[in-house]
């Protein structure tokens, strides 16, 4: 990621697809509380499984405050009814990486793609030259590698 560090969002959303990986809903989770710690206001949009599994550990919602249906959302994005300053989308399979080319040409926000799992490597080839910042770790199972990452993106904000 050598491109100049964008502004600090004031609004973002993190997209989650189907939960087949466990570091999908720990980094979801996490990254909400860290962007509400940052006074930032999240969105989260997910299959209803993904959702699901957010609800389930966060029953008050302290950290999820506004989630909504993937395809809803990025419908919303596409007609100009809403948009973000930044997208974090988790990626473990080609499906994530077509919602993050989706997201990186309709949505006026920078678009992260946090590419995890066995085959990030690959991942993170086919996502090049899409307009997306990548952050990549291979793994699935263990969350603090890609946790760190995106601590680092975070922290530059406030550089």
């Amino acid at each position: 990621m050598n491109e100049p560090v964008p502004q600090k969002p004031e609004t973002a959303l993190i997209l989650l697809g189907c939960p087949q990986v466990p570091v999908q809903t720990s980094i979801a989770l996490w990254l909400c509380a860290a962007l509400k710690k940052q006074g930032i206001t999240c969105l989260v949009g997910g299959t209803p499984a993904a959702r699901s599994l957010l609800e389930v550990a966060d029953p008050d919602h302290h950290y999820l405050t506004n989630v909504g249906d993937l395809d809803a959302i990025i419908e919303e994005i596409a007609d100009g009814k809403r948009d973000v300053d930044a997208v974090f989308v988790l990626i473990h399979n080609d499906a994530g990486v077509a919602y993050a080319a989706t997201m990186a040409e309709i949505s006026a926000g920078t678009t992260y793609a946090l590419i995890f799992g066995d085959a990030a490597e690959e991942r993170a080839q086919e996502i090049e030259g899409l307009g997306c910042r990548v952050i990549a770790v291979k793994g699935s199972h263990n969350p603090l590698p890609l946790k760190r990452k995106v601590q680092e993106v975070l922290s530059s904000w406030d550089a």
